[in-house]
């Protein structure tokens, strides 16, 4: 089966489509024909070497698929051959054929596309959680999204209405992306560099923001501490900044405003409580099944092209979410 090889820590240089031999599911496992998988920044941090992504090379990524149940491993119910599912692999996802634990695949309800499904898993699932789980968002608050021109950020601005409704506001990493996440949803949007803490005040209404979804690390906490209303919450759930992670603030500063700093790992959570990941996962598909939930996504027409893509992403290019088409 054709797959994409990550051969060793760089660009897209080191990132090969080769023929490898097809998997077979072991007890608990789903053997998967992919039809569609879902790109991801996390992808592009194992590229770059970042440290805890890789634990040898080469590395074969992607971590949401959408397909067909080809092969069930011992000890599998409630699934069949031929069923339509999405899942969640640890990696190896961007390939023909995935292995994916069963607690993390799920079927999909007649009527959502296997294209649109694909960014299910990882994308939607994790941005329902930051704002449910991690973020406690309640209806009407304002949430202060870092690389809201994302996928997740894509993401969030979909879900909030959903979730009763609140101020959106976001920043991006080049300053030609702020239109792009107002057309996706934000009510407003500013470049980072631009030193936007005032700016973000004056959006939330000069109190603050209630919710912070940040994925740059700690790169931003600074700024996301100086633009938290009395009792936010800021949720830190990536380094996409591949910068030295600082140290927290001290608590007398997070007591002095009710703040709350919470950390989220997709990762973390699929190894360590899979039925929370996998009731998200089945609450998403659900919405997007009723006609509720829609993510309009990029469709790259093969694995030739993900290494490209993955440039994109890593640059700053790439705007909203993108799957590429695998399977036939």
């Amino acid at each position: 089966m054709r797959a994409l090889v990550m051969t060793a820590p760089g660009g897209s240089e080191n990132s090969q489509v080769q023929e490898i031999a097809t998997p077979h599911p072991g007890p608990g496992q789903v053997a998967i024909d992919v039809s569609h998988a879902g790109l991801n920044f996390v992808d592009v941090m194992t590229r770059r070497g970042d440290a805890a992504y890789a634990a040898e090379w080469p590395y074969r990524p992607g971590k949401e698929v959408s397909g067909t149940v080809r092969e069930l491993g011992a000890g599998v119910t409630g699934l069949a051959v031929g069923d339509r599912v999405v899942a969640a692999p640890v990696g190896a996802g961007l390939a023909e054929v995935v292995l994916a634990e069963a607690a993390l695949t799920v079927p999909l309800p007649a009527g959502v596309a296997l294209r649109e499904a694909a960014a299910v898993p990882l994308g939607l699932a994790t941005s329902l959680l930051l704002l449910t789980d991690a973020g406690r968002f309640t209806a009407g608050e304002s949430v202060l999204v870092h690389s809201a021109g994302g996928g997740i950020g894509h993401a969030v601005a979909r879900l909030v209405p959903l979730l009763g409704g609140g101020t959106l506001i976001g920043t991006v990493g080049r300053p030609e992306k702020a239109a792009a996440a107002i057309a996706s949803g934000y009510h407003h949007a500013f470049a980072r560099g631009d030193e936007p803490a005032e700016a973000i005040r004056a959006a939330s209404g000069g109190r603050g923001v209630d919710l912070v979804l940040d994925p740059l690390g700690t790169a931003a906490l600074d700024l996301d501490l100086a633009v938290a209303a009395p009792g936010a919450r800021i949720v830190l759930f990536g380094n996409a900044s591949g910068g030295a992670v600082a140290d927290l603030p001290p608590l007398s500063r997070l007591m002095a405003g009710n703040l709350t700093v919470t950390g989220f790992s997709h990762r973390g959570l699929a190894a360590t409580a899979p039925e929370r990941l996998a009731r998200a996962i089945r609450r998403v598909l659900d919405l997007v099944a009723d006609g509720e939930l829609d993510l309009p996504v990029t469709e790259l027409p093969g694995l030739d092209a993900v290494p490209a893509a993955h440039d994109a992403l890593q640059e700053g290019r790439a705007t909203g979410k993108y799957v590429v088409r695998v399977g036939g």
